[in-house]
């Protein structure tokens, strides 16, 4: 993409009641834009940042079996009133009537809806296990939304939801999904703890959250140490359940206070598994060799929208975002310093198209701008790696290559710039 056709509105200051630095790097970088309270556009730059989690979200569940649906934004407040929780939800539904005065929602979360459509279609026990997801917004009407898109109103959300024929079967769902968003992160470069917690407005009784350590996080976990160097890949259910790791109010309620540290952090994942609530509610039953059964559930989310500002938080500078490969808009910026110039702009026009055909992910920084403009706004949005073409290479035909992690930056000879570039981006 040649930057001279991307939309990207940098901004050099933001409102003054923007005070987390994720939330004013995303604005200044043209990631989102706020149109009123906790509801934000994400811009080009945003969305392509989106797409790559969702493409890696897709990916991994679709690999382990889990089928992709999509359900409706707004809901029939008949389901939650079938589930007793139209009424006990909270001031954060926001409520809808339509021009036939009928009961509306906006979703908050899908239970009740998938359990609807679990109950209509599933109706043997050689129909499970079963396992759905989708990504979609959700509005929950927040009393403060702050920190940008962190706690915003509207979101976007993965959610999924499992049906099992018992608990010890559900059981093994459970570790399947926990494996599966190891593997998610792992993959986006964020390296998440796994903590207990209560269930909350959700139910049942087996719990999960995934973190990101960060000084500014909103929620504060507590854990023993050892467990940061632990790979949990070939965990049991068991072993997961020993882990030192846990909420706030799971922690206050527990008093672990003497042999935990306390650390703040940010959630962007959390996995329940409520058993029958849902089925019982709605009356769900399969037919077993032993008559009818209600079907065992669980649910498992991840914020997706979150995942950007979370990761913003942990990896920034005084100068802006600083993306690992996995979650960058783009792996490489290719930056012409004398764009006026016919041999370098040459150059650089040939160069861009190589990088494009060798499957690379490149924003060409052509524009008629002051050098000092270009390289701030390269900063700022945070690309892995920087190709510098100015005045060495027109005296020298040398260019520089810059990781934007710590700012090492190497000299090259122009012929050269291929295979050197590989064995850079194979080291970040």
């Amino acid at each position: 993409m040649k930057f001279s056709n991307f939309f990207i509105p940098t901004l050099k200051e933001v409102p003054s009641d923007v005070k987390m630095k994720s939330h004013n790097l995303m604005i200044r970088s043209g990631m989102i834009r706020q149109e009123t309270t906790g509801i934000y556009s994400w811009l080009p730059l945003g969305y392509r940042v989106l797409s790559k989690i969702i493409t890696v979200i897709e990916e991994i569940h679709k690999k382990n079996g889990v089928n992709q649906i999509l359900m409706p934004t707004i809901q029939s407040a008949d389901i939650w009133k079938e589930s007793d929780r139209y009424e006990t939800y909270g001031k954060e539904m926001l409520r809808i009537n339509d021009r036939n005065n009928k009961d509306l929602l906006y979703g908050p979360t899908n239970e009740e809806m998938i359990t609807t459509i679990g109950r209509q279609y599933i109706k043997s026990y050689k129909n499970l296990p079963r396992k759905f997801f989708h990504i979609q917004s959700k509005f929950r009407d927040e009393i403060r939304p702050r920190f940008g898109v962190m706690r915003a109103r509207e979101f976007l959300m993965k959610d999924a939801y499992s049906f099992d024929i018992n608990e010890e079967n559900g059981e093994k769902t459970y570790l399947e999904f926990f494996m599966l968003y190891l593997k998610i992160f792992e993959k986006l470069n964020i390296p998440v703890i796994p903590v207990r917690a209560p269930s909350g407005e959700i139910g049942g009784n087996l719990s999960h959250e995934f973190h990101l350590i960060v000084e500014s996080g909103e929620s504060e976990i507590y854990i023993n140490d050892k467990i940061l160097d632990l790979n949990f890949n070939k965990f049991t259910l068991q072993e997961i359940l020993k882990l030192e790791s846990y909420t706030d109010d799971f922690y206050t309620k527990n008093n672990f206070e003497k042999k935990l540290k306390k650390y703040r952090s940010i959630e962007l994942g959390h996995i329940f598994l409520f058993g029958t609530k849902y089925s019982r509610s709605f009356n769900f039953h399969v037919d077993s060799d032993n008559g009818k059964i209600q079907p065992f559930m669980g649910s498992y989310g991840i914020g997706v929208s979150r995942i950007p500002a979370a990761f913003i938080e942990y990896s920034n500078d005084e100068n802006g975002i600083k993306w690992s490969k996995s979650l960058s808009p783009f792996s490489i910026q290719l930056i012409n310093l004398l764009s006026e110039d016919e041999e370098t702009k040459l150059f650089c026009d040939k160069n861009y198209e190589k990088l494009i055909k060798n499957g690379f992910d490149v924003i060409y920084d052509d524009r008629l701008e002051r050098p000092g403009k270009k390289f701030s706004d390269a900063d700022l949005i945070g690309t892995p790696i920087q190709i510098i073409c100015g005045n060495a290479y027109k005296k020298e035909k040398k260019i520089s290559v810059v990781k934007r992690s710590d700012k090492n930056e190497i000299t090259i000879d122009a012929l050269e710039l291929m295979p050197e570039l590989n064995k850079i981006i194979s080291k970040i």
